[in-house]
């Protein structure tokens, strides 16, 4: 894939929502993007109606998993900025965790199935490699709970991570441009 070739940029989000047992919520799809593979509950922002990424996380959690989520409770946790996906378009997306537990039913909804994952077993679910290789190690290391901090309703924040992955030629190619972690109680 060429540089001259211009493709578009969508923005997006991807919610992270556990359960009491820290079991993470995915929806393993039947629809594209990622047909077959297990994903965030997610989905484009509305910039038609100047939706921000916060809003969009709100609107998405309450679409696919049924459940209304406070916009306090919506940690921005990661900015992932993807090149060339698929060679379709490019992709900059907002990476919310929800603080504190959810209750969400396993069922089916129009993008696929959701279910409920030990956090030990997602590496070897079938993954889109950008997360795969990327996103979710850089999720792990910096959520609260890995880094010995207790789950707090805003005492113990995830850190922040924004990385860039060029996915041209095949083979992928990533930068984390800024890393930080908030451990203030």
């Amino acid at each position: 894939m060429t540089d001259s070739a211009p493709l578009p940029y969508k923005l997006a989000c991807l919610c992270d929502l556990r359960d009491e047992d820290g079991r993470i919520l995915l929806i393993e799809r039947k629809k594209a993007p990622n047909l077959g593979l297990c994903s965030p509950i997610g989905g484009k922002l509305d910039t038609a109606l100047g939706e921000s990424p916060h809003q969009c996380a709100q609107r998405e959690i309450q679409e696919e998993a049924g459940i209304d989520v406070p916009i306090e409770r919506l940690h921005l946790m990661g900015l992932i900025s993807e090149r060339a996906f698929e060679g379709r378009g490019h992709w900059l997306m907002f990476y919310f965790r929800v603080l504190g537990p959810v209750e969400v039913p396993e069922t089916d909804i129009a993008e696929g199935r959701l279910r409920w994952f030990e956090p030990g077993v997602v590496a070897g679910l079938p993954l889109p490699e950008t997360d795969r290789k990327v996103i979710w190690p850089l999720v792990e290391g910096h959520d609260h709970e890995h880094l010995g901090l207790p789950l707090g309703d805003r005492g113990a924040l995830p850190g922040l991570f924004c990385v860039h992955i060029d996915c041209r030629d095949n083979e992928l190619k990533w930068s984390v441009e800024q890393t930080g972690r908030d451990t203030n109680t």
